[in-house]
Order: structure tokens, then sequence, then C-alpha cells
């Protein structure tokens, strides 16, 4: 691929980047967030072509790497900045990731990419280089940018240590892949259905203007609401729900 990153600019000084060359299923939504003082960049790809250089034409702030979760496609790109900020939970993971805990086996193929990021990249040896939390955060500690302040919302299900982060003042969420506007995975090794629905029935008090999620599009508070009921419900996609 001569590009790898693709981008897109919201409102409220929100930026989305993301891996075009990457199948949906094993590419998510990178968020960075501009504040005063420091910036906010929430989850960092696959980690298969170098992040930072995108984040610099951004800014030249310092930037404060939130991990939502602990999955390949979330945290590839997180042994490029210095601090990092993630639920305890997912420690253990980030100081030794292999491609088991990591989700990597039978996700990353070479039907996975329609270009490679890089010659001699081969998929099936693809692994995540170890990026040890600076910073862990849990529920209700505050991220603060100088100007702006999101919350740090623990919602488990997905994964342990699964996160958000959620600006108060503009109502703004950024979920990871807690809710999202497609599949829902809760059949992973170390997921939780019964996490998983307490962690929804949370979200539909949240007051949120604009879910900002891991993959695919954003979404308003209704849309929020609906998934979040039909997932409680058992209107969820197939799959072997994980023991509670």
């Amino acid at each position: 691929a001569k590009t790898w990153f693709s981008l897109r600019r919201f409102g409220d000084s929100v930026t989305m980047l993301w891996e075009p060359h990457a199948a949906p299923s094993t590419r998510c939504n990178i968020w960075h967030i501009a504040g005063r003082d420091r910036d906010l960049l929430i989850d960092t790809g696959m980690g298969v072509n170098p992040l930072a250089p995108e984040i610099a034409k951004l800014s030249d702030r310092s930037v404060l790497c939130f991990g939502s979760h602990s999955h390949f496609d979330h945290v590839g790109g997180h042994h490029e900045f210095d601090r990092r900020l993630m639920h305890p939970a997912e420690a253990g993971i980030m100081a030794a990731p292999d491609r088991d805990n990591m989700i990597i086996e039978g996700w990353v193929r070479p039907d996975t990419f329609d270009f490679l990021p890089h010659a001699g990249f081969e998929p099936e040896r693809y692994t995540v280089q170890a990026a040890p939390i600076t910073d862990p955060v849990g529920d209700g500690d505050l991220i603060d940018l100088g100007d702006r302040v999101f919350r740090v919302l623990h919602l488990p299900g997905h994964s342990p240590g699964s996160c958000g982060v959620y600006e108060e003042a503009t109502g703004l969420f950024f979920s990871g892949d807690i809710i999202l506007d497609g599949d829902i995975l809760d059949d992973l090794y170390h997921s939780s259905t019964n996490d998983f629905a307490a962690s929804m029935e949370r979200l539909k008090e949240l007051q949120v203007s604009t879910v900002h999620a891991g993959h695919h599009e954003s979404f308003g508070r209704d849309r929020m609401i609906e998934l979040a009921n039909d997932y409680i419900a058992g209107r969820r996609t197939p799959g072997c729900p994980a023991e509670g």
C-alpha cells in the first residue's frame, strides 16, 4: 500500500483514522481528540505501520494514549507512545502479548488485507509489540486535556478491562467495542455475557450526544439505547456466548 491510514474530521476537534486496506473486522476506529494542553488518542490500530507520524501531522502537543481494551486491532501501535492509559485488568496482556491472548489467531490471515502494509510482511507471523500500561485508570477517573475533561467508564463484557471515555460537556462517548452498530463479540475467551448485559444497562442511563465506537459508523443516543436493549433481550449476533 502506498498509504496506510485514512482520515476523517468530525466536529468538536475529533479526528478518526483507520486502516482501509485491512478487513473491516480487523481494523478499528482510531480517535484523536485535540485539547489545549495535550491530546487524547483512543486506540492505535494493528501496529503494522507507524501511527505516531500520522498523529504528529495533526498536532505537536503531547499525547495521552488510551486503550479501550487489549485486542490486537486496538493496541498494535501503543508501543509508539510514552504514556499509555488502560484499565489494569488488561495489564498482563499488554506486558506480554501473544497471538492467543490478543485474539490474533484466526483473525489475521493473508486475505485480511487487500494490500500489504509493507514489503516482506507475513500475516501468519504478525504479532503486537509489548506496551506495558504506564498510567492505570479505572471507573470514574478523569483525563484532563486542559480545556476538556473525559471520564473513564469501566464497561466489562467484551474483555475484563474494557473501558470507554465520556465527555459530559459535549455528550461525546468513545465506546471501544462495548457497544457498536455491528457485530458485538461476546464469545471470546475472556468475554462475559453477564458483564456485557450489566454494562449495557449502565449505558442506557448515559446522556450521550454521539457514540464514536471502535468499529463502524458513529450514532446517537436513541440508537445506543436500541442496541443496548437488543443485546439485553438476546437479539444480538449469533455465536457461542462465553460463560458468564
